[in-house]
């Protein structure tokens, strides 16, 4: 089979975003080689053409690589979602393993008085709120130190003992904070642009005050707290706790590209080409939350079809 030319390879590399996303590798038949996600998509994409240093077993699928394909993500988790998905339904030929090594986890809210504060559980939890879910333990660790840190849930139980007690006293909190705090958090773990902004505020005023006093270790614990309170409250959708089932669709240039959730998981993305009348019923009946997902992906594809120059 062919090697794909330098200048096909450049003029697909060139469209791609410079932010989050995932991207699959076809060869000449239509096959799907690799699925892979990124931070700065453009830049890890266009890595695969240079030295591969770790990844050198990937020289001989590079090489057979025909068509790029990829989905523009609102965040790295998103992406690190996606890929996990589309990975678990299908392993291409060169992935190595289904999905990423993240573990996934939720966050449980629990508001009652005898058991208030916030946990890292793995489903089915039995009681509190549910948020998420999330990938990465470390990371949702980080993001629960920093909202016990300004928002001490935990200490406003109603059967402190002993060390619990003086930190409540030290802190100021009592049982009449339980519910503000609850509310606070729920705001939060539900991705309220407002309580997000002002948490992160707090938090950085904390970092910034230990930098100022040379407590270096606090600080720097403090803004690993702030990446994992990014990462828990940044948009993503690829998956959910409902068990939503959908598909969305978007058109651009002759190109369809439809994505399909199941049960809660986005875990179907497939491109083909098809005229504007016929797309028109998958595309009104694509929820309007999704539209501008599913349009400015479909926007993408249709670019690196023509940069490839095939359909």
């Amino acid at each position: 089979m062919p090697d794909v030319d330098a200048g096909r390879v450049a003029r697909m590399v060139r469209c791609l975003p410079s932010g989050p996303g995932v991207y699959r590798f076809r060869d000449a038949t239509g096959t799907v080689l690799y699925i892979g996600r990124a931070t700065r998509l453009r830049q890890r994409v266009s890595s695969y053409w240079g030295d591969l240093g770790d990844r050198a077993h990937l020289t001989r699928m590079v090489g057979t690589v025909a068509r790029i394909e990829a989905v523009c993500c609102a965040s790295v988790h998103e992406a690190a979602w996606l890929e996990r998905n589309l990975l678990e339904e299908r392993i291409p030929r060169w992935n190595r393993t289904a999905g990423g090594q993240e573990t996934p986890v939720c966050i449980r809210l629990d508001g009652r008085a005898d058991t208030p504060g916030l946990a890292l559980v793995h489903l089915p939890a039995i009681s509190g709120q549910l948020f998420g879910p999330y990938l990465g333990g470390v990371k949702v660790r980080q993001a629960l130190a920093a909202l016990h840190r300004v928002l001490p849930l935990a200490y406003t139980g109603a059967r402190l003992r002993g060390a619990e007690r003086d930190m409540a006293r030290a802190r100021g909190i009592g049982s009449g904070d339980r519910d503000r705090l609850a509310a606070t958090l729920g705001s939060v773990l539900r991705r309220d642009s407002v309580a997000v902004a002002a948490l992160t505020e707090q938090l950085r005023d904390r970092r910034d005050q230990a930098t100022a006093t040379l407590a270096f270790e606090s600080a720097a614990r403090i803004q690993g707290e702030l990446t994992g309170l990014e990462w828990i409250t940044c948009t993503q959708r690829a998956t959910v706790l409902e068990r939503t089932d959908l598909t969305v669709h978007g058109w651009a240039d002759g190109l369809l590209v439809s994505f399909t959730m199941r049960a809660g998981r986005l875990c179907h993305w497939e491109q083909r080409r098809c005229s504007r009348t016929a797309a028109q019923p998958r595309l009104a009946a694509t929820p309007a939350d999704w539209v501008d997902f599913a349009q400015r992906n479909a926007v993408l594809a249709a670019e690196l079809v023509t940069a490839a120059g095939s359909g």
